[in-house]
């Protein structure tokens, strides 16, 4: 193939991302409908995460919804009932003694209760979720920003990352490495739209859809949102966390920016 020829198909996949990620934050139908949009997103040749940015800007919004719009059966993801002891014991607990921990590269470590992260600003927002095995729901979602923790913890000037630790396995090893995990960067951790979500559509987060705390981080793939969110570290790089890629599936070669 020729220089051109390579330029002109960078061209075209750069031009079509940025098409299917103007449709997607505009709320067009039902993902698995958008056929174009997962030929693009499926493509062989990846764009860079600094290419990904440059075709959303840093303050983008996700699409918005009305009540009227909520789904009425939105499909929970992943794990749907943890079965690591200590889960199981705050569960049973309605996670009366559960502590959300911060820690890593912060100037202050924190151990915040879910009485003390509703007490935080929070944001709610009805927002449509996009799984990369081609579904979509809309859902209403309140939480602490998670901004707001972090102004709290007072990141250190090498913080680059924002890890997120579950309670969740996912594998059949028993071992730390079945356990999910996942990260993203201070653009989005900072975003007006990245919340640790403690309400579902007005009720206590089911434990179906991640309780006691899940990360919604809306310009981004379903599986970006962390459920049974334990534990947060701040850190400089990720590259020498479990296997390097940032998060459980990425490990498995999924893309760390799951933008859309």
């Amino acid at each position: 193939m020729s220089e051109v020829r390579k330029l002109d198909r960078r061209g075209f996949l750069a031009r079509g991302l940025a098409a299917a990620s103007t449709a997607l934050l505009g709320g067009c139908e039902e993902l698995s409908d958008q056929s174009w949009v997962k030929r693009i997103l499926d493509s062989g040749e990846t764009l860079t995460y600094a290419a990904q940015r440059a075709l959303i800007t840093p303050q983008a919004l996700a699409r918005e919804y009305g009540e009227a719009d909520l789904s009425s059966d939105f499909k929970a993801n992943g794990s749907t009932n943890p079965d690591d002891p200590a889960y199981v014991t705050h569960a049973e607990n309605v996670f009366a003694d559960w502590k959300l921990v911060v820690g890593g590269l912060v100037e202050s470590p924190l151990e915040l209760s879910l009485a003390e992260l509703r007490a935080m600003p929070s944001r709610t927002q009805i927002t449509r979720h996009d799984c990369v095995e081609g579904w979509s729901c809309i859902g209403k979602w309140k939480g602490a920003r998670l901004s707001a923790v972090l102004e709290r913890a007072r990141l250190k000037q090498d913080a680059r990352y924002i890890v997120f630790y579950c309670a969740d396995m996912l594998g059949d090893t028993g071992t730390e490495a079945d356990r999910y995990y996942e990260s993203i960067g201070l653009e989005d951790a900072f975003h007006e739209q990245t919340i640790l979500a403690y309400d579902m559509n007005d009720r206590a987060l089911p434990i179906a859809h991640g309780a006691p705390l899940r990360l919604r981080v809306e310009r981004q793939l379903g599986y970006k949102m962390a459920k049974y969110v334990m534990r947060i570290e701040a850190v400089e790089s990720i590259g020498g966390i479990r296997g390097g890629r940032g998060g459980f599936w990425e490990d498995l070669g999924y893309e760390w920016y799951a933008g859309i």
